[in-house]
């Protein structure tokens, strides 16, 4: 008889570097997991086949009796091939989630939002009434999306603490799940940090990141503290970009549609209704505007 460590895998022979290879394989055997897979596909094996199995049936035999921190998040799997039994590693469920998770964390970008928006799922916001109209544009885009990227957007307007925020966070996070690059930004904030980047000459590049990504989300747009720079050089810029490459872009508001305009109107050192009218147009080609209403949920 060969000693069993003949066959074993790497680093298992301690305790059984003295155990005849009749003795292993007869434990093997008599596992019921392995018991069942060779009744399963007992007209394509013979005692050939199953001795030169025995690696692959020995380490599953070990993985059932103890847990292997190497393969944490994996169950192992006996496969048939031609002429032997192999073992792969399968990812568990719990695993498959987590790196989901991972993967969707990396193609959405909040910039100057709570890192908790990570976690909302579109499938966990609470539908009411007011939210009806927008879950169900939102499933239509998302289904017209996987089809093709270049779709309009939605405008959400509506009084505070209904849960715009929320709500787009679900979608961002569902388009992130697709693999594409989602970035999120509240506008008010970026427009007032947009001086940091003066500093390394890093603005034209930020930019472009933004205006170029597969799914863009202006949060909380008409609350900002509007230059004539910040307006035309930065915002239109960005909305432009969108536009000309039929980007999706989706906005939240505490302002109408129709009562935006007015707000671009004035900056620190003008008043330019023509600029206005050029931003809404943009806004109007990118979106469609969904008022929500309901109670404030942050009270």
């Amino acid at each position: 008889m060969q000693p069993i460590k003949k066959f074993m895998v790497k680093g298992q022979t301690a305790k059984v570097e003295d155990e005849s290879t009749a003795k292993i394989k007869q434990k093997v055997l008599a596992e019921p997991k392995v018991q069942q897979f060779i009744s399963q596909h007992r007209a394509q094996l013979n005692d050939s086949i199953i001795d030169k199995s025995l690696p692959s049936l020995f380490e599953f035999y070990l993985s059932q009796h103890k847990k292997d921190p190497v393969t944490k998040g994996y169950y192992p799997d006996l496969i048939m091939n031609k002429n032997a039994i192999s073992l792969k590693f399968v990812p568990e469920d719990s695993k498959l989630i987590h790196d989901q998770e991972i993967n969707i964390k990396k193609h959405l970008r909040l910039i100057n939002l709570p890192e908790g928006l990570h976690d909302v799922r579109l499938s966990k916001i609470e539908m009411t009434p007011e939210r009806a109209e927008v879950m169900t544009a939102i499933q239509r885009f998302l289904y017209r999306y996987s089809q093709d990227i270049h779709q309009k957007g939605l405008y959400l307007s509506g009084n505070f603490g209904i849960g715009k925020t929320h709500i787009l966070a679900g979608l961002a996070n569902q388009v992130a799940a697709m693999e594409k690059y989602v970035v999120f930004l509240h506008v008010p904030t970026f427009i007032a940090s947009l001086s940091s980047h003066f500093n390394d000459n890093s603005l034209q590049t930020e930019v472009q990141k933004i205006a170029n990504s597969d799914l863009l989300i202006l949060d909380d747009i008409g609350a900002e503290n509007l230059s004539q720079w910040s307006r035309d050089e930065v915002l239109a810029v960005i909305l432009q970009a969108r536009m000309d490459n039929i980007l999706p872009t989706f906005f939240s508001s505490n302002f109408a549609m129709a009562d935006l305009e007015d707000h671009f109107k004035e900056t620190k050192s003008s008043i330019e209704p023509v600029k206005a009218a050029r931003i809404m147009e943009r806004m109007h080609s990118l979106a469609a505007e969904i008022v929500i209403s309901g109670p404030n949920r942050r009270h």
